[in-house]
Order: C-alpha cells, then sequence, then structure tokens
C-alpha cells in the first residue's frame, strides 16, 4: 500500500506535488499539513499529532468526514511526522512519499531528513519530495534506481557512519565497490549521463537527492 504523508514545511510547486498521487493512496497529515492537502484539494483519511493547529469546528468537520484524528500531547519526544510515519507504516504502508518536509526551520528540516533512517523504516520504501527533488534512504543490501534526463544531480551522502560497497552505473562520477565517509563532502553533486542511475549499497545507510532539471520531467 502506498501512503502520502504532508507535514507542515513547505509544499513547493503544486503541479509537482499532485503528480505524487495515485488512485487509493492512504493520506496522511502530521498536523499542521493539513493546509497542504487543503491546498491540493484533498480529503486526509488520519491526522496525526498534538493537533495544536486544530480548532473545535475543524475537528468536528473531519470527524463527519470520516477522517480519524490521532492526538498525542504537546510534550513528546516524537514529532509529528514521525508519529504520522510510523502510523502509516502500522496501516500497512510498504511505499511512502512526504510532502512539505523541507522549511525554514532548520532543525525540524534536519530531523526530517534523519528519520530515513528510522528503524521502523528499513523494509518501507520512503521518499521526502520537495518541488523536483527527492530524498532517500537506502540501506546496506539495497539497490535503488533512479529515474531523470542526463545532466540531473544527484547527490550521495552517508547518514549514518561511513557507506561502503557503493557500486552505481549511469552517474558521471562513478563508484566500483566505493567508500563514502561520513561528514565528508565527496558526494555531492554527481551527475546522472543517462534517463536511468542506479546504485547499490554494501554496509551502512546513504542518503541520496536526486534533482531534477526541471519539474516538467
Amino acid at each position: 500500500m502506498r501512503a502520502i504523508i504532508f507535514a507542515n514545511g513547505d509544499l513547493g510547486d503544486p503541479v509537482w506535488a499532485r503528480r505524487q498521487f495515485q488512485p487509493g493512496d492512504l493520506i496522511v497529515c502530521a498536523d499542521g499539513g493539513l493546509r497542504h492537502a487543503r491546498t491540493l484539494g484533498l480529503s486526509p483519511h488520519a491526522i496525526v499529532g498534538d493537533l495544536d493547529s486544530l480548532d473545535i469546528d475543524e475537528r468536528e468537520q473531519l470527524a463527519t468526514a470520516n477522517c480519524q484524528l490521532l492526538a498525542y500531547p504537546t510534550r513528546k519526544n516524537e514529532t509529528d511526522l514521525e508519529l504520522a510515519l510510523l502510523y502509516a507504516v502500522e496501516r500497512g504502508a510498504t511505499e511512502i512519499t512526504v510532502l512539505g518536509a523541507v522549511g525554514d526551520r532548520l532543525d525540524q528540516t534536519l530531523a526530517n531528513v534523519l528519520l530515513l533512517a528510522h528503524p521502523a523504516l528499513a523494509d518501507v520504501k520512503v521518499r521526502l519530495v520537495v518541488g523536483a527533488t527527492t530524498a532517500q534512504a537506502v540501506r546496506g543490501g539495497q539497490e535503488c534506481l533512479l529515474h531523470g534526463v542526463s545532466g540531473d544531480t544527484v547527490s550521495l551522502l552517508p547518514l549514518r557512519g561511513n557507506v561502503t560497497g557503493i557500486t552505481t552505473t549511469g552517474l558521471e562520477y562513478g563508484l566500483d565497490n566505493g567508500t563514502l565517509y561520513f561528514a565528508l563532502a565527496r558526494g555531492v553533486s554527481n551527475v546522472m549521463t543517462a534517463a536511468e542511475a542506479r546504485l547499490r549499497v554494501g554496509e551502512g545507510v546513504l542518503l541520496v537527492i536526486h534533482s531534477h532539471q526541471t519539474c516538467e520531467t
């Protein structure tokens, strides 16, 4: 099952955002992410978080529309997005797209990116989509296939310690069983040389950021 999660950051290009949806997707809002669902004219199946962005009238309207409201205390250890991701996994999602994960709060943005390495998401394909840019984590033993055009930018950054056994095809600066070291920027701004690029990871967790040249891609 696929799930779409709206976080409360910047939505980016709404045309690109609408392209992420397919019939039957589970739509979940991480509290204030509800505003993005409304912008796109979508009715969420669930809203997760402390719900501090909803007034009484809005709660009643959502309940009438059969939207599940999952309220948590304001003082909690998880962010609203983390709770929304865990909810989607509990519902059986095997593929999750997150919209609105990046904003002007650097701490929130970094936390949202780091959630890609969450242990509960190890067997789930999770992507953060911001306009024409997509971020995902590739773990040891996994492969990743990127679709785009020649000239797209692809950055590879270790998320948790060093990442070894990286092999790539379709990138200008290739790796053959190579290593990228944590906190070093060697993997930034690689370039696709074809419409597809493929990479495989031996050990570690690798952040793969694919920036399409245009939202029309």
